[in-house]
C-alpha cells in the first residue's frame, strides 16, 4: 500500500511544470524512459570521447617529438 501512495505522488519536471506520474499516459512514461536511456549513453559517449582526445593529444605530443629538427 505505501508502495502505492508513493508511486502515486511521484512527479517528473518537464520544461519548468511539475507532473505526476500517475497522470502522464503510458506513451509519456514510455518516452520518459526513452529520454533517460538517451542521456545515460549520450554521458557514455561524451566519456568515451573525452578519452579518445586525451589519447589524441598524446600521440601528438609523441609524434612532436620524433619529427627532425629544422
Amino acid at each position: 500500500m505505501a508502495e502505492e501512495q508513493e508511486q502515486q505522488s511521484r512527479t517528473v519536471t518537464i520544461d519548468g511544470t511539475e507532473y505526476k506520474l500517475a497522470d502522464l499516459s503510458d506513451n509519456a512514461r514510455q518516452q520518459l524512459v526513452n529520454l533517460r536511456v538517451a542521456d545515460t549513453e549520450v554521458r557514455r559517449l561524451e566519456r568515451q570521447l573525452a578519452m579518445a582526445r586525451t589519447a589524441r593529444r598524446a600521440y601528438a605530443r609523441v609524434l612532436q617529438g620524433e619529427l627532425p629538427s629544422e
